[in-house]
């Protein structure tokens, strides 16, 4: 694993040059708009605000649109090469419908996974959560109402959401869970990343999206996964749906594929952290 990776589950990691991480848009904007009253007002060369301004653009462009990026925050994408394991993650979630028979695939492959849920969701459905711990899985905060917005919300805002989806996971387990998050979409802003940092908690993206957003035929999203995936991979997936009424049904029929695929090939599928410990992570990075 990469020196970006967040070791430690649980332990808030040090992050060095925080001020200037959480900070860069801010300075990116402020050289932006000096380097335009110079090229206008004093006739500097263009390429003073072209090169260095286009340059700067970029870096927190990528760093807010990459999920894997690791500008803001250092960010797990995918555990060791050679672990021989897989991990299965699975966002949005948890349906009433189909996560119950999600949990019947695992548990048919004896294969774990980790769901990043939607606080309110698991709240509404406890029962559903209690079933993914009895049967070890882990359960990840994927937020707690998941704003297409939340990209536009300021620092307390993003503290307050991560709070509430933490407390919803925390209820049911009866301790502070093993705060593994994944931002809505996997955008991060450095107000985000400032409350991640606070709660200590381990920023989880993915090596492998299975694209079960856009297709809809659960042999297409299988064949996918299938054909691009490699020991280590974190595999994004879906078992829920961040708008009400809404159900993505295929992911059961796709789910059931890959973990045949899988089991043929001899891949373990484990849980993101028991990925890491595989990985020798075990200390938080210094980045």
């Amino acid at each position: 694993m990469d020196s970006a990776s967040a070791a430690a589950v649980g332990a808030r990691p040090v992050l060095r040059w925080r001020w200037l991480r959480w900070n860069l848009h801010h300075l990116a904007l402020a050289y932006i708009v000096a380097a335009a009253a110079g090229v206008l007002t004093f006739g500097w060369p263009w390429w003073v605000l072209a090169l260095p301004g286009a340059a700067l653009v970029w870096l927190v462009a990528d760093g807010m649109l990459r999920p894997s990026s690791s500008l803001f925050y250092p960010t797990v994408s995918h555990g060791a090469r050679g672990s021989g394991c897989v991990a299965l993650t699975f966002d949005d979630g948890p349906d009433a419908e189909v996560t119950p028979q999600v949990l019947d695939e695992l548990a048919r492959h004896r294969a774990h996974a980790t769901f990043f849920v939607i606080g309110k969701a698991l709240a509404a459905q406890p029962d559903l959560a209690r079933r993914m711990l009895a049967e070890g899985h882990a359960i990840g905060n994927h937020s707690w109402q998941h704003s297409r917005w939340q990209n536009f919300r300021l620092f307390r805002w993003q503290l307050r959401e991560l709070e509430r989806g933490e407390q919803a996971i925390a209820t049911l387990q009866g301790e502070r869970p093993e705060v593994l998050y994944r931002p809505p979409v996997g955008l991060k802003r450095p107000e985000l990343a400032r409350a991640v940092w606070q709660r200590g908690l381990t920023l989880v993206a993915w090596s492998l999206h299975s694209r079960d957003t856009f297709a809809r035929d659960p042999v297409r999203i299988a064949r996918r996964v299938l054909a691009k995936v490699r020991a280590g991979d974190i595999v994004l997936l879906h078992d829920g749906h961040d708008l009400g009424g809404r159900r993505r049904a295929h992911c059961v029929a796709a789910v059931r594929l890959i973990l045949d695929g899988l089991h043929a090939r001899g891949e373990r599928c484990v849980t993101v952290p028991e990925l890491l410990q595989v990985s020798g992570a075990s200390t938080p990075p210094v980045a």
